[in-house]
């Protein structure tokens, strides 16, 4: 993937030379409500039995199963006039991303 792109920068309102730039992302966080409504529902507070389910194991015993081989990309493009910063709109996967 070519490092310099010329593209819109909707700051500058006009066509500039921008850089690529891949951005680490996070893991998604084990504290947000949906994770501790999830774990809750899965762990030990459900009473006795399945309640009429099949019932689960606790959150630890889940193994990643199914689990993507790759992550997709989060690429900023920098305006070289402005020095601001876009994020990219679609991420696509791969494995190893170049810049020539």
């Amino acid at each position: 993937m070519p490092k310099n792109v010329k593209r819109y920068c909707k700051f500058c309102r006009k066509h500039t030379s921008q850089v690529i730039a891949v951005v680490k992302r996070g893991k998604p966080s084990s504290l947000s409500y949906g994770s501790k409504i999830r774990a809750r529902r899965r762990g030990s507070a459900r009473g006795f039995g399945g309640l009429g389910r099949y019932s689960k194991p606790a959150v630890t015993q889940f193994k990643m199963t199914g689990k993507k081989a790759t992550k997709k990309t989060d690429l900023r493009y920098s305006c070289q006039v402005c020095k601001k910063s876009t994020p990219q709109k679609k991420g696509f996967r791969t494995k190893k991303l170049e810049f020539v």
